[in-house]
């Protein structure tokens, strides 16, 4: 059997190709304005991995209505005010020979009522975060703001849009029976609970034409979830004609299912053998060095999703196309080392919530 080849070119039933197999996943780095538009800063952490050579780069979560901010410093989607920021970012990747990609995102029940001014919102009532069920109106009025938001990124000049309905997020508080109790179309079986996420992949494709890219990321652990379930979902997405790529964000793709009956095997796998049309499957969890992304191929990836080892080096791509045993830098790394790699004194704080990650000394521990 060939090498698995990281730098082959990868197309798409839709919009253009990528140069390599490499996509920067979508990280949350609390750089933008609070309105939502576009800092610096943001702007200058995504170009530097676009000009370090990732085939797609794509943004952090861009949260599709105001009520649905997750995080201090999200990117936004849900106002024309946000255009005049995407669309220089969408200009600078795509200079870089990278596709632009924007991530559409609510936070649901996950959503800080300290930060959005009033109680979140989720499929049903949820006492635990406070939060409060949508209406019918509203779960019409959520997936149409999914559907602008891919509408707006594409006047932006982004050349698609992945749908986040994963990390016990909205979409994926949907998929889950223990959050999700309506008694509607949106509830009660297991496809009706999936059904808002096919309604927007669907609206998305019928309103963006065929010209624009359309990712999926979806979890099959946590949150609720049941690995059959998310894996029956991920075989009707593989073979959705609107759909061009699915995410897979296993947290690790060496690890076995958490569940039982699932255990012996990788929890990649449960999704790689899965008819895929000319739908593209990815994966993320810990893919680390040239090695582990190569293995991830070989185990039926198409592409790979680089999240932490593209925090630590801007030019992944271009340090593995040099090296092919490559690893990254160890951890813990210096400020200094991030501050290098484009990250801005936000996103370092941010990091340093990550146990391990940023290396602290006695100067800094006495601030």
């Amino acid at each position: 059997m060939a090498e698995p080849n990281l730098f082959a070119h990868l197309s798409f039933p839709h919009g253009p190709e990528m140069k390599n197999r490499f996509m920067l996943a979508p990280l949350t780095n609390t750089q933008s304005h609070a309105d939502g538009t576009l800092s610096d800063d943001e702007f200058h952490w995504l170009t530097m991995r676009a000009k370090g050579g990732f085939g797609l780069t794509m943004t952090c979560a861009a949260h599709v209505q105001k009520i649905g901010q997750g995080f201090p410093g999200q990117l936004g989607v849900f106002s024309d005010d946000h255009l005049p920021g995407l669309t220089r970012l969408a200009a600078a990747i795509k200079a870089q020979g990278s596709v632009a990609v924007l991530q559409l995102h609510h936070a649901g029940n996950r959503s800080p009522k300290e930060l959005i001014g009033e109680a979140p919102v989720c499929p049903s009532d949820d006492p635990e975060t406070e939060a409060r069920a949508l209406t019918e109106t509203e779960v019409a009025a959520l997936i149409e703001a999914f559907i602008v938001g891919a509408e707006r990124a594409k006047r932006a000049g982004f050349d698609g849009v992945e749908v986040h309905g994963a990390h016990g997020y909205i979409l994926c508080q949907f998929l889950s029976a223990d959050l999700n109790h309506r008694t509607d179309a949106y509830g009660g079986s297991a496809e009706n609970r999936a059904r808002i996420i096919v309604e927007i992949v669907e609206g998305i494709r019928a309103r963006c034409g065929e010209d624009f890219l359309l990712g999926l990321r979806l979890s099959p652990e946590r949150f609720g979830l049941k690995l059959a379930e998310i894996r029956d979902l991920a075989a009707q997405m593989l073979t959705h004609p609107a759909l061009d790529f699915l995410d897979m964000s296993l947290w690790d793709v060496r690890k076995e299912p958490t569940e039982a009956e699932f255990k012996g095997r990788s929890l990649m796998s449960y999704f790689a053998d899965l008819p895929r049309a000319n739908v593209r499957l990815g994966v993320a969890g810990k893919i680390m060095t040239a090695a582990q992304a190569r293995d991830a191929l070989a185990a039926g990836a198409d592409y790979v999703l680089i999240g932490r080892a593209a925090i630590l080096h801007h030019d992944y791509p271009r340090k593995v196309e040099g090296d092919v045993d490559f690893a990254p830098v160890a951890l813990p790394v210096s400020r200094a080392h991030l501050a290098a790699e484009g990250l801005s004194p936000n996103f370092i704080t941010y990091m340093n919530n990550w146990p391990g990650f940023v290396a602290q000394d006695q100067t800094e521990d006495a601030l």
